[in-house]
């Protein structure tokens, strides 16, 4: 992408795709993101001719545990119920996290 693509109108389209209110910082972002695309554009001029790709970078294997839990340590279902300031139609009601508007 070039940077001349990025402007304010494209910040708050993007914004608005991810449902942010953007303010007075649009232009620094604007700005920040132009800073990226020029840094990406410098990766693009590196010489990599002969570069064999990398596939992974590690040899490292990811090492699993064991799921498990202490009853002691759980509370009962209804110690559960009880901590939940509402109940509707059968299920624990529990604050909004997201604002619908």
């Amino acid at each position: 992408m070039s940077k001349d693509l990025i402007n304010k109108k494209l910040i708050r389209h993007l914004a608005g795709l991810v449902k942010l209110r953007l303010g007075d910082e649009v232009d620094e972002l604007t700005d920040d993101l132009k800073e990226i695309v020029d840094h990406f554009n410098e990766l693009e001029e590196v010489d990599t001719e002969g570069i064999e790709p990398v596939s992974g970078g590690t040899e490292l294997i990811n090492v699993m545990r064991e799921d498990s839990y202490n009853d002691e340590d759980c509370l009962s279902k209804d110690e559960a119920i009880k901590s939940f300031p509402e109940e509707k139609d059968g299920y624990l009601k529990t604050p909004s996290i997201l604002n619908h508007e």
